[in-house]
């Protein structure tokens, strides 16, 4: 089953970063580090798991992660 995917970006004409699902927010944070430290993008993805791209502020991928780790595709067994 494939996972949900979302997107951390900068939002448009905001002061605020906001993490999209099929193109709707689903959380906004003030600042990038707050969305990106303390559990708290996990949190937003929810039980389900995801894989969250992180955006820069002009809009390329700068990292994705998996929650929970253990759906990561790219984790080698064992």
């Amino acid at each position: 089953m494939p996972l949900n995917r979302y997107d951390l970006v900068k939002a448009k004409g905001k002061d605020a970063w906001e993490l999209k699902a099929s193109g709707r927010v689903v959380a906004t944070f003030a600042t990038k580090s707050e969305a990106t430290d303390g559990g708290q993008l996990e949190k937003a993805v929810g039980k389900e798991g995801g894989t969250a791209r992180i955006h820069t502020e002009i809009g390329g991928v700068e990292e994705e992660r998996t929650y929970p780790r253990s759906k990561d595709p790219r984790k080698s067994p064992g």
